[in-house]
């Protein structure tokens, strides 16, 4: 085996993420007992049952909590912040989330005139927190500090920015409660 190569399967092993782009760990994603034991090695809390999909992404593994029979769906983007102590994406029992959700839990700094986004560096964490329940639609935005209450639905498609009541339907852009249950 030439370096390249053994360097790329030390980085997938020790590297605080896992996804498509991580091919000597993303493998193991497609057999459930080898899912299991590298998610419960990656993430800061694996729940029982729970499912971490081929084609899913999560950056800054330790600083992500999932709990119980959660399911997260290809193309998801869990982007947890590295550079902190605290867990910033907590994903309580019994959660769907589909197929291209974004979570973020820090952006881009902007503001400052005459220098490149790319060097302003970012804004502060802000954990973002699902509740028991809720269900998160395909290709749906959860954005820096929000809180998606338990059994709250957010429609496919939706970019949350404010905290979602629980037992409440929110859709749109930015999504907005359209029923309570």
């Amino acid at each position: 085996m030439n370096g390249d190569l053994l360097s790329k399967i030390s980085f997938d092993l020790k590297s605080d993420r896992l996804g498509p782009d991580c091919l000597f760990t993303h493998w193991n994603l497609y057999f459930k007992k080898r899912m299991n034991k590298l998610c419960i090695k990656k993430f800061n809390s694996f729940g029982r049952g729970s499912e971490f999909r081929p084609g899913a992404y999560a950056i800054a593994c330790s600083k992500i909590s999932i709990g119980v029979n959660v399911v997260i769906r290809p193309a998801t983007m869990l982007f947890a912040y590295p550079n902190t102590e605290e867990i910033n994406i907590i994903i309580e029992d019994n959660v769907l989330i589909g197929s291209g959700v974004h979570v973020y839990t820090a952006n881009h700094g902007f503001g400052k005139k005459d220098i490149d986004v790319r060097s302003q560096g970012y804004f502060q964490c802000k954990k973002v927190v699902i509740e028991r329940g809720a269900w998160i639609g395909a290709n749906s935005i959860i954005l820096p500090g929000v809180t998606v209450g338990k059994y709250s639905v957010v429609g496919a498609g939706s970019v949350v920015t404010q905290n979602i009541p629980e037992n409440s339907l929110a859709v749109g852009n930015p999504a907005k409660v359209i029923r309570s249950f």
